[in-house]
């Protein structure tokens, strides 16, 4: 048998309900910061996989754009004058056509802030994704129809920017295009 004695008392200890309440509140406080930080993570990892997407396509347009150039013939930079005769354009312009490999005369210009491609007198097509904002897009050609000897080039420059607000990536390339076969 047990007896209790004021010196001697042996209680079982154990929580109050204070001391629970506190700890659920700190734990629960702890989690939701915890959920807003991995759903912030969530929503920046979706963001980055759109935009890679988006400069994934950036990256096979242009590709694209430089090889079809560089094997075709009869630059004209520029929306005047016969397209379909040889012109340079040191002074740039967003309009540039040439005789594809294939003998399609291919145009490129920039409308509504996408870059479009027209084959032949077909209607023009975007070649860039909606989510991708082209501002500028300046093709600068050399020696085009010269008789010189020298390969004609083409200097062609982007810049735009993909997603808004604080996910916003700007960007700016430029390449240089010199042809496979000489156009004289």
């Amino acid at each position: 048998m047990r007896t209790h004695n004021k010196q001697n008392v042996n209680f079982e200890r154990g929580f109050t309900l204070i001391e629970l309440m506190t700890a659920l509140s700190i734990f629960a406080i702890v989690m939701t910061i915890s959920m807003g930080s991995i759903l912030g993570i969530f929503d920046a990892n979706r963001k980055s996989r759109s935009l890679k997407t988006v400069t994934n396509n950036l990256n096979l347009s242009l590709e694209s754009m430089s090889k079809e150039i560089r094997f075709g013939s009869n630059y004209h930079c520029g929306s005047n004058g016969q397209s379909t005769n040889p012109q340079n354009c040191s002074s740039g312009d967003d309009y540039f056509t040439f005789l594809s490999s294939d003998g399609q005369q291919v145009t490129y210009r920039l409308n509504n802030n996408a870059i479009e491609k027209r084959i032949n007198s077909n209607a023009f097509i975007a070649v860039t994704a909606p989510e991708l904002v082209v501002e500028d897009l300046v093709f600068y050609t050399l020696g085009a129809g010269t008789s010189d000897g020298r390969q004609p080039k083409v200097v062609m420059r982007v810049k735009g920017y993909a997603g808004d607000g604080t996910g916003r990536s700007e960007f700016t390339l430029q390449t240089l295009i010199s042809q496979r076969a000489l156009d004289i």
